[in-house]
């Protein structure tokens, strides 16, 4: 899809293929910097270790609304993308730059991950920028562009 082409193998550090694909949770905290889980944990493991701040889904993330919180009992998925969020921001609607703040910070993380895997995370940094923004779209009734 534009961009980026898809494949349905990876290559590993010494050159055989993989498949399917290695799936992972992906969480971005604040300053950037990316976590991958490659088994399924509940929130509050990830809270516990960051008690100043809540988990957002990526695809549940609006202008001009409040960011959900992942409750600490819900078991984080793979293939999600997750953004630990301070807590200062659990009560105020999200900013249209805000958003496209955190699209930057995302692209950046998934960028930077292992050379191996880098192919497929571009196209998944693409994706979450496009998501974010048919969010921005739907619910920015004058547009952004």
């Amino acid at each position: 899809m534009g961009i980026c082409s898809s494949s349905q193998y990876t290559t590993k550090a010494d050159n055989r293929l993989t498949w399917p694909p290695p799936t992972t949770t992906k969480i971005i905290y604040p300053d950037g910097n990316l976590q991958q889980l490659s088994q399924p944990i509940k929130a509050s493991v990830v809270l516990s270790q960051n008690p100043s701040c809540f988990l957002c889904n990526s695809e549940l993330m609006y202008v001009n609304s409040c960011l959900p919180q992942v409750p600490g009992d819900e078991q984080l998925q793979l293939d999600q993308i997750y953004f630990l969020m301070p807590l200062s921001m659990s009560q105020a609607p999200l900013s249209l730059e805000e958003l496209c703040s955190l699209a930057i910070k995302a692209g950046a993380a998934l960028s930077r991950l292992n050379e191996a895997y880098s192919h497929k995370e571009v196209c998944i940094s693409g994706l979450l920028q496009l998501q974010l923004i048919k969010n921005v779209v739907k619910h920015h009734p004058i547009g952004i562009i």
